[in-house]
Order: structure tokens, then C-alpha cells, then sequence
């Protein structure tokens, strides 16, 4: 199906993918889809914080900060 799927927090800055899955549950998992992060969305790694942690990501026009923590929840497909 899918032939190359990282986590999210794997993305290179600059790179895009299309989430594929959220491994999450809970309440990190209500919060994730109510950001936006549903299967089929483009998602731009843009750059880490100084420390590495959080990454702020562009997520349909809005950017957002995850920690690894949340990221590595995120199955993504990278775009090539």
C-alpha cells in the first residue's frame, strides 16, 4: 500500500508528507484531529526550535508546534 511511512517528527525542515495515520489515543489523539492532522493532509516540516523540541510544523495554513513526543504519533508518507 503505502511504501515509505516515518513518523512525523522524522521529517527533514523543509520536507512535506501526507498523513496517513495517527497512532495516538485519547485525548493527544482528539487533539491531533482537531488540529487538522486527518488522513490525506500535507504537512511541512519548517524548522526545529533551537533545543530540537517542539518542531513547528504547517498544517492546513496554520503553523503549529508538537513536541517529538506527539510527532512520532503521526505515521506520515513523505512527498517527493
Amino acid at each position: 500500500m503505502h511504501e515509505l511511512l516515518i513518523s512525523l517528527n522524522r521529517l527533514a525542515p523543509g520536507s512535506m508528507a501526507k498523513v496517513v495515520q495517527l497512532s495516538a489515543e485519547g485525548p493527544t489523539r482528539r487533539r491531533l484531529l482537531d488540529l487538522g492532522l486527518v488522513a490525506g493532509t500535507l504537512v511541512e516540516s519548517l524548522r526545529k526550535s533551537p533545543s530540537g523540541d517542539p518542531t513547528a510544523y504547517q498544517i492546513r495554513g496554520a503553523v503549529i508546534a508538537l513536541r517529538s513526543e506527539e510527532a512520532a504519533k503521526i505515521l506520515v508518507e513523505p512527498a517527493y
